[in-house]
């Protein structure tokens, strides 16, 4: 696949040098998806305040739940860049491998609460079905659960992020890292 330019670490200066320095900072290496932002970099610093909103400020549903559900959203988008990463992510939280290649596979073959089902068929649903026209049947299904309006809008923002994230990465032709995206800090 044909990528678009890049600016690589080693090669930065001004500005993208200070961004690729806090994010090494901050998650313990530079990952592709950024690097793949390089030619405009204040875009990365956007992203990056964007996920950490959706990813890990205060909501009612589990930093796990956001990771699981990214998972869902990218196996459901066939991106195996983020499938590896928030995998990786995840088995921070359910240190299971197992569970977590049968929640790649198929997440309705394995043995989850009826919330985390909840947000796995909204994920699939939300990610998959275009053609639907209201969504309110999902969201009820979600609040039949237990859920709040305000864990179902943190439900929606997770979803929303990772198609926006799977499209920039496959259409930009990001390439896992030779870690596979497992040494990142979570």
């Amino acid at each position: 696949m044909s990528r678009i330019s890049i600016i690589q670490p080693e090669e930065a200066t001004g500005r993208l040098k200070e961004i690729y320095d806090q994010l090494e900072k901050q998650r313990g290496q530079i990952a592709e998806v950024h690097k793949m932002q390089s030619l405009r970099p204040e875009s990365i610093v956007k992203h990056m305040d964007l996920y950490m909103e959706i990813m890990y400020s205060k909501s009612d549903l589990s930093r796990s739940q956001r990771e699981m559900m990214a998972v869902v959203v990218s196996k459901t988008n066939n991106c195996k860049y983020c499938i590896e990463h928030h995998a990786s992510a995840l088995n921070k939280y359910w240190k299971d491998e197992n569970k977590i290649e049968n929640l790649k596979k198929n997440f309705l073959r394995i043995n989850l609460n009826s919330e985390d089902l909840a947000l796995c068929i909204f994920s699939k649903t939300l990610t998959k079905n275009d053609s639907i026209q209201n969504y309110g049947t999902l969201t009820h299904e979600l609040r039949e659960v237990g859920f709040s309006d305000k864990a179902i809008l943190d439900a929606a923002l997770v979803v929303s992020y990772f198609n926006f994230v799977n499209r920039m990465v496959l259409s930009l032709g990001v390439e896992l890292e030779s870690d596979k995206g497992q040494n990142y800090k979570y």
